[in-house]
């Protein structure tokens, strides 16, 4: 895909089946055995078996390879096998490597998935323990050594500049944790079911690193997400209406770091999802007027704002008053804030239940769905619509 030009991908190939485990915070197995059932989910899902699956993608970050996930599943040969780089940023491409191989004809049925034990097991959270001699340590060498040791630190100065440019309070980052909640309080699936939050409740939570307060974070989760993707022909013979993929798109911006991009010229914004905002408007052929419901990536509120802007949903600094005002459908499913932890694969599931009219929470005629990836790295989208 060229950065300066639509590509040709779109409406050659969709989502047709999704399936999950439970999500937990202490799942009591391993990591290959919940990929192996939120795969089997999925192709239960999608009227599909074993048997038709020829390519596996996930990401790098991922404890179960390709071979290890196809031999407890029961798949037979791989004709294509992918992992995308960046943690939460790989969500999106997973499903784009996906709709490429299938879309060349290098495999028929691909399964995404993820899986992990991130509450009982290896806690993200945590920021940096051990880190190996290399390129990207090398990077954060320039900010552990004075303290910012986690992803909460490393958002937390974005943030920061955020407000001090557009004269807000921490208080608008609450806009996105009690929309979250919200969905999540009517989301059987999600961890925190039954339990909205006001304003004031995020205005008193306890500060994590200044301008972040505990409700501005995601939860951490153990559990498993698979996505199927096939063609579109083959999907209109399967049970369950498609999810078309009309646009997939990677982004990387000028001098990126994984979330410590602190030697930019702005650090008010997203630049690596503004690279994917304008390809996937480029070729899907779509505006920001045209989508129904948007599913983006919230492991830090403050990153949500700034995507509806690089977006173009609002003007700079206008997201926590578009937010407040439900002016778009947000994360119906309650998002990594309030559903689950799943480094986004949960919120492209999600979009595809809005497509299919199957959500807890939705929205009447929903035929477009924006869902992002992770932000503050090399990120992803996609835009998925139904078929016709």
């Amino acid at each position: 895909m060229s950065a300066r030009k639509a590509d040709t991908l779109g409406g050659l190939a969709a989502i047709v089946g999704i399936g999950a485990t439970e999500f937990s915070k202490d799942s009591g197995r391993s990591e290959l055995k919940l990929a192996v059932e939120a795969v089997q989910a999925a192709l239960d899902d999608a009227g599909l078996t074993p048997a038709d699956v020829d390519g596996l993608v996930t990401f790098t970050m991922d404890t179960s390879p390709e071979i290890s996930v196809a031999q407890a599943c029961g798949i037979g040969d791989l004709t294509f096998f992918s992992r995308v780089h960046y943690g939460g940023g790989a969500a999106c491409a997973t499903v784009q490597q996906a709709a490429l191989a299938v879309a060349t004809g290098v495999a028929e049925v691909v399964v995404c998935y993820r899986a992990f034990n991130e509450r009982s097991g290896r806690r993200f959270g945590s920021g940096v323990q051990h880190r190996e001699p290399s390129a990207e340590g090398a990077a954060l060498g320039w900010s552990l050594p004075f303290g910012l040791l986690t992803p909460a630190s490393w958002v937390a100065m974005a943030a920061q500049r955020y407000l001090y440019a557009y004269g807000l309070k921490p208080e608008v980052f609450g806009h996105v944790a009690v929309t979250d909640r919200r969905h999540a309080a009517t989301n059987p699936a999600a961890y925190f079911h039954g339990k909205p939050i006001t304003l004031a409740e995020h205005a008193a939570s306890r500060w994590i690193v200044e301008p972040l307060r505990l409700l501005d974070c995601c939860q951490e989760t153990d559990g498993s997400q698979a996505i199927v993707v096939t063609s579109v022909e083959r999907a209109r013979d399967l049970p369950r209406p498609p999810a078309v993929i009309m646009a997939a798109a990677q982004g990387a911006g000028r001098g990126q770091e994984q979330m410590t991009s602190f030697y930019r010229d702005d650090l008010t914004g997203l630049p690596e999802m503004g690279v994917v905002a304008r390809q996937l408007w480029r070729s899907g052929g779509l505006t920001p007027a045209d989508i129904d419901v948007a599913i983006l990536y919230d492991h830090f509120t403050p990153f949500v704002l700034m995507q509806l802007e690089e977006f173009g949903f609002c003007g700079r600094g206008e997201a926590a008053g578009f937010v407040a005002e439900d002016a778009l459908p947000l994360n119906t499913h309650g998002g990594q804030l309030g559903e689950a932890y799943l480094h986004g694969m949960n919120g492209i599931a999600e979009a595809v239940r809005q497509i299919r009219g199957t959500s807890v929470n939705q929205v009447p005629g929903a035929a477009r769905t924006l869902v992002t990836a992770g932000t503050g790295v090399p990120t992803s989208g996609l835009l998925l619509g139904a078929d016709g």
